[in-house]
């Protein structure tokens, strides 16, 4: 069973990567992603991975808040492919404005 390490998520930005089309969270030398992929005009969500010893500490929270600002930013529609990006935007009213048609 993994050993879960105490983090301060204030401690940590989150990076937007656009060669990889994913943001990170990069903490105890141990990387956080939330995957993604663009076509005009719309950002699909497709995974988020946090590193089992890290989660249940907000870190896929804090990279999904960040994933959803820069398309709120950006004027994109929002598909949340990815089931906890999906679940996310249900638990927090206002990012649910971003959503591509029919994907509420």
């Amino acid at each position: 069973m993994a050993t879960i390490m105490a983090i301060n998520l204030d401690n940590f930005n989150v990076i937007h990567n656009e060669e990889e089309q994913q943001f990170e969270l990069v903490a105890e030398s141990r990387k956080s992603l939330l995957a993604y992929h663009r076509t005009p005009g719309v950002i699909s969500f497709d995974h988020t991975e946090v590193p089992p010893e890290l989660e249940g500490q907000g870190i896929a929270a804090k990279m999904t808040r960040a994933a959803l600002d820069f398309a709120r930013t950006e004027r994109l529609r929002v598909v949340p492919a990815c089931s906890y990006v999906a679940a996310f935007i249900r638990k927090n009213a206002e990012y649910q404005g971003l959503l591509a048609a029919g994907k509420k």
